[in-house]
């Protein structure tokens, strides 16, 4: 099935000035170029007179918008920052997003100027856990360059395109044939000319229902195939081809058919016979693949395709043809492909490691083959590791990193041990318990009391006064306890039992002891 998504960026290309040059979304978040926080417009020329093409949110919101005179926003908004438009500048820009995107999320990029890009995440997304997630996981990163975004997924990009300028969700999903939420929009989410707009309004058609619901003819002996065109591409009747963006260096072979092929065996045959020549091609490099894309062009133009990862650069031949032989279940083939494409969007030098020196030497597990097949299953997401952090506070000292990420040499050794599972939050217990050194005589947990039969502590962890005020004097008392069946717990006391300002003295219960 396929998904199409509709990245739209309502303040662009006003938010690639206010970006640091040359940034780059999966860049740590830097002050923007342009630290004056004022409404920005860019100015161009229609005709004779100098008009608005683009507002950033600040002057949206004081009534600026395209199209306006720029001798009017000027009065209208006070401080206003105007600069020319540079339509050359703000068109690289964008393809230079599209190939962060190509290298980051799908393997099926392009442009839609002056302000969105289509994607096609068919075949990508359970590299980041499911499609919610690789949309939430894009609108953040480009979130966090100052980029503001918004997305929509549907089964024809016409209406994906629609709902990404006419709803106000920042994620908006539909089902491929699910056509109501379409029907309700404006006429002018069917990206048609402004004059061609007018004139249907006219005519009282305002909802795209209404214009679906009227015979084809009366409309196009008025207005031309151009409205039931764009029909048929929102509501998925009509292919609809893009100029997809490349990568200029990007690592692509080819194989094209005299016949179509189809069947799966076909198919996992001229996989492994185009791993065989991407493999020469990143050996000649030195490189090794940590992304790959097979693109399936059909006979009907629709292309499939299908993207997997890997936890380190490889060009381990059987590797790739098993990875990519795995998601051959995805494709649809339909009447017949007659182009495969094999490339590798992400390539890094690959690192040799020393054998063994002799016989005696220990092998080193290498667990990164069943950590791709794992994370091209369930998700790169899904599979990491826990990593100390340097921090006394408990739900502070851990985090998640990648399933091979190095050792950073922190650990977590103290004189206290630390329960086997830590909740991510702690919860709310009810105690009976002298203050202010004492353990806990019972408590109820999830509605079960239990009483404590043997007790150890307090150990006192202080706030971090460095990253919040309120953390100056904030104090916990911890507790190891087990009850009367032999269970352990991690019991703490939010203040020290005396000064009110340290904590509210209640209790809470963060971890269990295996």
């Amino acid at each position: 099935m396929t998904r199409v998504a509709s990245l739209y960026l309502p303040s662009w290309p006003t938010d690639r000035l206010r970006r640091p040059i040359g940034g780059s979304p999966d860049a740590s978040a830097e002050a923007p170029a342009q630290d004056d926080a004022r409404p920005l417009i860019l100015v161009g020329r229609d005709g004779r007179k100098r008009v608005v093409i683009a507002a950033d949110a600040a002057a949206r919101r004081l009534g600026v918008h395209p199209g306006m005179a720029a001798a009017m926003a000027q009065a209208l908004v006070a401080g206003l920052i105007v600069r020319d438009a540079d339509p050359a500048a703000d068109a690289q820009a964008l393809d230079r997003l599209a190939l962060w995107l190509l290298r980051r999320y799908a393997p099926v990029v392009a442009t839609d100027p002056p302000d969105g890009l289509m994607i096609d995440i068919t075949g990508a997304t359970h590299l980041f856990g499911g499609e919610t997630a690789t949309l939430s996981n894009m609108i953040e990163r480009l979130a966090a360059v100052g980029i503001t975004a918004r997305v929509a997924v549907a089964g024809s990009y016409g209406a994906a395109h629609a709902l990404a300028r006419f709803h106000a969700a920042p994620i908006t999903a539909i089902d491929a044939g699910d056509h109501a939420p379409l029907l309700m929009l404006p006429v002018a989410a069917l990206r048609l000319p402004a004059a061609m707009i007018d004139g249907l309004r006219r005519l009282g058609f305002d909802r795209v229902g209404e214009l679906a619901a009227t015979p084809r003819a009366p409309l196009a002996l008025r207005f031309g195939s151009e409205v039931g065109r764009r029909l048929d591409q929102m509501f998925g009747h009509s292919s609809e081809p893009f100029a997809l963006i490349e990568a200029p260096e990007l690592i692509r072979v080819r194989q094209a058919f005299a016949e179509p092929i189809a069947a799966a065996e076909t198919i996992a045959r001229y996989i492994a016979k185009l791993v065989d020549l991407l493999c020469i091609v990143l050996e000649e490099r030195g490189l090794g693949a940590r992304k790959l894309d097979l693109l399936f062009y059909r006979v009907d133009n629709a292309c499939q395709s299908v993207r997997v990862g890997t936890a380190r650069p490889i060009r381990d031949r059987k590797r790739i043809t098993r990875l990519l032989c795995d998601r051959i279940e995805t494709v649809s083939p339909g009447f017949g492909i007659e182009t495969m494409v094999l490339s590798a969007p992400l390539a890094e030098p690959l690192d040799y490691r020393a054998g063994n020196s002799n016989l005696v030497d220990t092998p080193v597990a290498d667990i990164s083959e069943l950590i791709d097949v794992l994370a091209n299953r369930v998700g790169d997401g899904s599979l990491y590791r826990l990593a100390p952090v340097a921090s006394d506070v408990p739900e502070r000292s851990v985090r998640r990193v990648a399933a091979l990420a190095s050792e950073g040499g922190s650990d977590w050794s103290g004189e206290w041990p630390r329960p086997s599972r830590l909740f991510s939050r702690p919860e709310r217990i009810e105690t009976l318990a002298l203050l202010p050194d004492h353990p806990p005589a019972a408590f109820t947990w999830r509605g079960i009391r239990r009483r404590v039969r043997r007790a150890d502590g307090p150990e006192r962890v202080f706030g971090e006064w460095w990253k919040r005020d309120a953390e100056t004097v904030a104090v916990r008392d911890y507790f190891q306890v087990e009850d009367d069946a032999g269970e352990r717990f991690w019991l703490f006391r939010a203040g020290d039992g005396e000064d009110p300002d340290t904590g509210a003295q209640n209790w809470f219960i963060h971890g269990i002891f295996g």
